[in-house]
């Protein structure tokens, strides 16, 4: 369990007040493989509070952290549904070195928020220039044609209802949003895209358009983690 605990602390899949992830649909503890030294890279790490129960203001020396000082990129998920879809997203930052943030569920990755309100008032806290861009099938501008600024924040919604009115009329306000994004697509035969599919198009959209400077910030693995991780890629 404790080379479990770590590998997820790695990961920047960390537990906020000692919640516990969704199993994953289909039940079953996988086993461990066996792990071999790797390169360090730009993982997350977890920060305590005084009584040892993880804290959820996001990790320390992590490449989320870096994303923040750097003025990077964030990911927003509001009120994701599919645990799988969540954990498809959640790799996907971990390997574009980006933030990212939960509105409305349990679980912690990087940042927990438990309402929009609560998320906005934490997002008009952060420092340097920032923007919220909301992505919906009704947006105004094609994501490929949209410019895409360090500091911008990429707002999902959920898989059924997508993003509540209230995240839409912030991400079109004034100071605080940048607009709506669409990802073009035939709708004749399905309703959206997959949520984790549409995280992936944007964000490595917005990251091209930056010159993937995120990826130039890893800073190292923390060394209790050192070996938790294949050498090579076990799902390949």
């Amino acid at each position: 369990m404790e080379a479990a605990g770590l590998r997820l602390r790695a990961l920047g899949l960390c537990r906020g007040n000692r919640g516990a992830f969704p199993a994953a649909h289909g039940g079953g503890g996988g086993r461990l493989h066996p792990r071999r030294p790797r390169p360090a890279g730009a993982f997350c790490s977890l920060a305590t509070t005084g009584n040892g129960a993880a804290a959820a203001a996001g990790p320390v020396g992590s490449g989320a952290e870096v994303a923040r000082a750097k003025r990077m990129l964030h990911v927003v998920l509001v009120s994701p549904l599919i645990p799988g879809n969540t954990g498809s997203i959640a790799r996907t930052c971990a390997a574009s070195a980006v933030g990212l943030h939960l509105v409305g569920v349990r679980y912690v990755v990087v940042k927990i928020h438990d309402s929009w309100d609560e998320f906005r008032d934490y997002f008009m806290k952060q420092d340097g220039e920032k923007r919220l861009l909301a992505f919906t099938k009704r947006g105004t501008s094609i994501h490929s044609d949209f410019s895409y600024k360090p500091g911008d924040w990429l707002v999902f919604g959920s898989e059924t209802k997508g993003l509540p009115q209230s995240a839409l009329e912030d991400c079109s306000r004034e100071g605080l949003g940048g607009g709506t994004i669409r990802i073009p697509m035939v709708e004749t035969y399905v309703r959206c895209l997959n949520l984790s599919v549409s995280v992936g198009v944007a964000l490595y959209e917005a990251a091209r358009q930056l010159n993937y400077e995120q990826l130039h910030y890893q800073p190292e693995l923390p060394e209790e983690a050192q070996g938790l991780f294949p050498a090579e890629d076990i799902y390949a």
